[in-house]
């Protein structure tokens, strides 16, 4: 699928402020791609479908979720976490995309998760440092992703616990299981 046709897929699922969001997340996915060796299509497919479910009814979500092969735990989480593994199913279901490394960074864009591939982290840090973002921490995200990739992941992984632990919010096993991982990585441990 070219790139023009997913972005013309996605807008109308999306408020014009979302749609810009996504060109933005697009564009740093596919630098990230480029700078670490990662396919540069595939990134700007994933990018420009990751919040493609973003909008979806929430009893519809629900009902992908209790239907499908999705976890059922995540119906114990907030329901923002949701968009991610319903775009994932979604997109092969709506649009025959069927490539598993798309499939999985749509899939995993808001938690991460333990061994992620370089997709996967591409698609993680560009969606948390795109320009159209501003807030505390973000600098030292950007400045380490044209530098290091797991590090940049591990930063938006230890930002995004620190930001929902202050806020008393639950937290997806995912995103402690990447902490985790990326820890152990940067440590030089497994």
């Amino acid at each position: 699928m070219e790139t023009s046709e997913a972005l013309r897929i996605v807008k109308p699922h999306l408020t014009s402020a979302r749609y810009e969001h996504t060109e933005r997340v697009m564009e740093t996915a596919v630098h990230l791609a480029k700078l670490y060796g990662s396919n540069e299509e595939k990134a700007a497919i994933a990018a420009v479908f990751h919040d493609y479910a973003k909008y979806r009814n929430l009893d519809e979500m629900k009902k992908w979720i209790l239907s499908s092969y999705l976890p059922k735990d995540l119906l114990h989480y907030h329901h923002e976490l949701w968009h991610g593994p319903v775009g994932s199913l979604l997109v092969e279901r709506e649009h025959g995309i069927i490539d598993p490394e798309i499939k999985d960074a749509i899939y995993y864009h808001t938690t991460g998760r333990a061994h992620m591939s370089t997709l996967e982290k591409v698609l993680f840090v560009a969606d948390y440092i795109e320009p159209g973002r501003s807030f505390s921490g973000l600098e030292e995200v950007r400045d380490t992703a044209n530098r290091n990739l797991d590090k940049a992941a591990w930063l938006v992984s230890r930002n995004t616990i620190q930001f929902l632990m202050g806020k008393e919010n639950t937290i997806y096993p995912d995103t402690f299981h990447a902490y985790n991982d990326l820890t152990n990585k940067l440590s030089g441990g497994n």
